[in-house]
């Protein structure tokens, strides 16, 4: 994968730039507060109330992927301890999934990042091997082995990979606007002024005075 990126890059920032609709369904969120993953996704399709998918694919994904599972919104503990143990050891960076999981107080001690649509202690099965590495639908979004997922606090961006180095090329861009206006916020800019939020004629001041 030729684009590279670390979790400095916000996924607000980086839907923004993007021009896409990459970003999850909102009931993707972290497992643990503080979580935060970027990197290429490595996807599984897998049977809701069935972890078996799950435990291929650890065994499976390339070091340094992420991986992105389609669980069917199941709420099970489909995920929990032994396997985010088991992950961090094969030397992944975390998992997205949209299904439940458990153990979060475990998986926040391991400092292993997991983003999921619900938790929940409910056991599951280990019956159905799943689909690994194949394109998948993650939350209303569509995934392929080698995109590029990134979670935090506000969310889940997939961004295609093909177009990845230049989304965060954007991005970059995005945040040193940001950083400029920031500075100008400080010496007493207005967001309505940087933002040109007046109506034509109006000018704004920090006291709300329009000058008439």
């Amino acid at each position: 994968m030729t684009a590279t990126i670390d979790t400095r890059h916000s996924t607000a920032t980086l839907y923004e730039a993007s021009g896409l609709d990459c970003a999850c369904a909102a009931r993707l969120r972290p497992a643990w507060p503080g979580a935060r993953l970027a990197g290429p996704a490595y996807t599984v399709r897998g049977l809701g109330g069935d972890n078996l998918a799950l435990h291929r694919a650890v065994a499976a994904a390339p070091p340094g992927h992420v991986l992105v599972a389609d669980l069917q919104r199941a709420i099970h503990g489909h995920w929990g301890e032994v396997l985010a143990f088991a992950a961090r050891t094969r030397g992944l960076l975390g998992l997205v999934i949209d299904g439940g999981v458990r153990d979060t107080t475990e998986l926040a001690g391991l400092d292993f990042p997991v983003f999921a649509s619900s938790i929940s202690v409910t056991g599951t099965r280990k019956n159905h091997p799943g689909v690994l590495g194949e394109p998948i639908v993650l939350a209303g979004v569509p995934v392929a082995t080698g995109d590029l997922v990134v979670a935090d606090a506000d969310g889940v961006v997939c961004l295609p990979r093909a177009a990845a180095l230049s989304i965060i090329t954007r991005a970059d861009e995005r945040v040193r606007d940001e950083h400029r206006i920031l500075h100008e916020l400080r010496e007493g800019q207005t967001t309505l002024d940087l933002y040109n939020l007046c109506p034509s004629g109006e000018t704004s001041s920090p006291t709300g005075d329009r000058g008439e």
